[in-house]
């Protein structure tokens, strides 16, 4: 496990010269075989305090996760958070649906932020000015934030839809590839909350030759999703 802790030192930079507001974006949910991808961006009032425990969200249990990302959004000045679907990661790809989920966060935000900063590589199809930071989930204090409000959201969400699909276990493995997953997978087939272009499951679709239609889920900004139909 990474010994790093996120700290403010880039943020803090950015106020002492002046930068105006920042915001930290991150992304979950790149690598399921099930579900949207999820993105949150934060903004912390200037020279604001670190807060303490703040981690990488895949380096959190679930219980401090959960009480982490309520004093984000307690001692954050804005939270937006934004998720593309199913259907748009099999028609653009998970990179691009991230990048859309990503780019509706930053939508959703009750304030403009002058600067911000993103998690791994630059995303030029972001549509701002942005710094990258490689590992910036480990790195960066607001990284760190959003990350733990997306990873907080994308787990409720999966939560809220295991009781619907139960031989997926989606409660437990969040619609990643655990074995008991790939078995229901093979034994009950995919579900409208599948990727099917991702492997198993487009190795399955072609094998049944199904096909169904998208579910919508429906995200109000900032907050965890409302309605799944």
């Amino acid at each position: 496990m990474s010994r790093l802790r996120p700290t403010l030192q880039r943020e803090n930079a950015i106020w002492q010269a002046g930068g105006g507001l920042v915001a930290g974006v991150d992304e979950v949910g790149r690598g399921p075989l099930a579900g949207p991808v999820v993105a949150a961006a934060v903004v912390f009032p200037a020279f604001a305090r670190p807060i303490r425990g703040l981690r990488d969200s895949k380096m959190l249990p679930h219980a401090k996760r959960v009480r982490l990302a309520a004093l984000v959004r307690l001692n954050a000045l804005a939270v937006g958070v934004g998720a593309a679907s199913v259907h748009e990661i099999d028609r653009w790809n998970i990179r691009r649906a991230s990048i859309l989920a990503m780019r509706r966060a930053l939508a959703r935000l009750s304030v403009r932020p002058a600067h911000v900063l993103v998690d791994g590589l630059p995303c030029p199809e972001l549509g701002c000015a942005h710094e990258a930071i490689v590992d910036g989930d480990a790195l960066c204090h607001s990284i760190a934030a959003a990350s733990v409000v997306a990873k907080t959201v994308r787990d409720l969400l999966m939560s809220r839809l295991a009781p619907r699909y139960p031989a997926y276990a989606w409660e437990s493995n969040k619609g990643y590839a655990t074995a008991e997953h790939l078995a229901a997978l093979d034994a009950q087939g995919c579900t409208v909350h599948h990727r099917k272009s991702f492997s198993p499951v487009v190795q399955l679709e072609l094998a049944m030759g199904a096909s169904s239609e998208e579910e919508i889920v429906v995200f109000e900004a900032g907050e965890v999703p409302l309605r799944v139909e």
